[in-house]
């Protein structure tokens, strides 16, 4: 169980998480924010809303702690990882009960759908460790030898989103602390448990100061990327808060990594397995009440299969994807907070004259931010609904005619973060792949990850890339070394 100020454990109602500095649990002396259960709307605890003394004792940790951990061998950072990744597998239940509970999700798919997941790319990370590449030593200039060093880029400050609280945090503090940096992070106010329990775990494991975490909202956030230690600043989140960041990190030169929002189109041909793209396209939609930067929320199918498109999707929605207690078996369970439930309603409220709505639309049940998973036809590309994100469940379907008319529909909205096209057709595929502007692109498929590929965007989705190699050299720094050979 966790450590909080007050008990040691987690089952009162008055127990309140505490910060994680310099490798040690600490108060903070910042006002206190109810922790709130969206499936029942009930408070199961507190966290502090932590102060700029609160900030600068992590960031004076992560100063102390960096030489040392930048001078540590890559397989000294290797083992560490390896062995919170084994800690985490360990304690994959617990982990999986905060989180349900945190977030109102599934409990019976959380291990295999999260906790797994956070396990290999903290293992994948270890790997990369190891992996520092480079150009090839050689003599450039006559009498002279150069090389390039890869090296950590020194203290880090992270921001992490409710949607995915443990994935985040790994996908920001696996390649920081693979690469040398050390970490002050913090977590979204509503959602900080299986962060505050991680930290206590490799605390165990990586020498103190190394990874510190605070607790707390957007004042707490502003005050971690406003801060003038960290050399990098990392966010994932809104493009609102993105920007912010960018804003505040310009007037100080610091690098910054953003992964932002999304509005994912699943483009649809007529000559596509109709139901299994219906049904890949669904999951893909409301998984995690849609609450999912890469979820697919915009369908655009040939309009030779429109309605039986339409169809298939209805129906198999109405059969097959349900909203619901954790406990309950349901497919997706409450969005997160009762801004985002006015957000998503608010969306299908405004929607024009001209939408129908096939199935759902309206908030289920008396207690909980439940959602009906939620179809919606005839809507028009510069409607509402269609340009913004929702991160609700809430999915759209647009004809086309063409294919140029498909891209153009697919790329026009501020968001490049993720796509798929569902075809039979090979040469269609991959005209398509490199036609749609996005960072990622599936074909016949929607929202799979891996731990070795790159994930990010373009436009206002953001830049720089969280997984794979790509990822881990995010968080470095190229040095050049020449050499005189007399």
């Amino acid at each position: 169980m966790r450590c909080t100020q007050r008990t040691n454990t987690c089952d009162a109602v008055t127990d309140i998480l505490p910060n994680i500095i310099d490798g040690v649990a600490v108060p903070s002396t910042g006002a206190l924010i109810d922790l709130v259960d969206p499936a029942t709307e009930q408070v199961y605890g507190r966290a502090p809303i932590s102060t700029g003394a609160d900030v600068d004792a992590a960031f004076a940790a992560a100063s102390r702690a960096f030489p040392g951990w930048r001078d540590a061998t890559p397989a000294a950072r290797q083992l560490a990882l390896f062995r919170l990744a084994d800690a985490l597998a360990a304690h994959a239940d617990e982990f999986a009960d905060l989180e349900s509970r945190d977030t109102g999700k599934p409990r019976a798919s959380l291990v295999a759908d999260e906790i797994d997941q956070s396990i290999d790319q903290l293992r994948f990370f270890a790997g990369a460790a190891r992996e520092l590449n480079g150009r090839a030593a050689a003599e450039y200039a006559e009498g002279f030898t150069s090389y390039v060093r890869r090296e950590p880029i020194g203290v880090v400050a992270q921001v992490t989103p409710w949607n995915y609280p443990l994935n985040m945090a790994i996908w920001k503090i696996a390649p920081a602390l693979a690469a040398g940096n050390t970490v002050v992070l913090k977590p979204s106010e509503t959602t900080p448990s299986t962060t505050v329990r991680l930290a206590e775990l490799a605390a165990e494991i990586v020498p103190p100061g190394v990874l510190n975490v605070v607790l707390g909202d957007r004042t707490t956030g502003a005050l971690l990327t406003e801060h003038p230690v960290p050399q990098l600043v990392a966010i994932t989140g809104s493009v609102r808060a993105g920007m912010a960041v960018a804003r505040s990190a310009s007037t100080q030169l610091k690098r910054v990594h953003l992964e932002l929002g999304g509005k994912a189109p699943a483009v649809v041909f007529a000559d596509a397995d109709l139901v299994r793209a219906a049904e890949g396209i669904a999951q893909a939609a409301f998984f995690n009440a849609g609450q999912d930067c890469t979820a697919a929320t915009r369908v655009i199918v040939h309009s030779s299969v429109h309605d039986e498109f339409v169809r298939a999707l209805v129906a198999y929605v109405k059969a097959d994807i349900r909203t619901g207690a954790p406990d309950s078996g349901a497919f997706f369970g409450p969005v997160n907070n009762p801004a985002q439930l006015e957000r998503v309603t608010g969306f299908i409220a405004r929607l024009p004259a001209h939408a129908r709505i096939e199935t759902g639309g309206r908030r289920q049940g008396g207690a909980g931010y439940y959602v009906e998973p939620t179809v919606v036809t005839g809507v028009q590309q510069d409607d509402e609904i269609v340009q913004s994100e929702v991160f609700g469940p809430v999915l759209t379907v647009q004809p086309f005619e063409t294919e140029r008319d498909a891209v153009a529909l697919a790329n026009g909205v501020p968001y490049a973060l993720a796509a798929s096209t569902w075809t039979r057709d090979h040469a269609t595929a991959m005209r398509m792949s490199r036609a749609l502007d996005f960072g990622c692109v599936w074909i016949n498929a929607h929202i799979p990850f891996v731990s070795d590929m790159p994930h990010g965007g373009f436009k206002q989705s953001g830049y720089g890339k969280d997984l794979s190699i790509y990822g881990f050299e995010d968080y470095t720094r190229l040095k050049h070394v020449m050499s005189s050979l007399e």
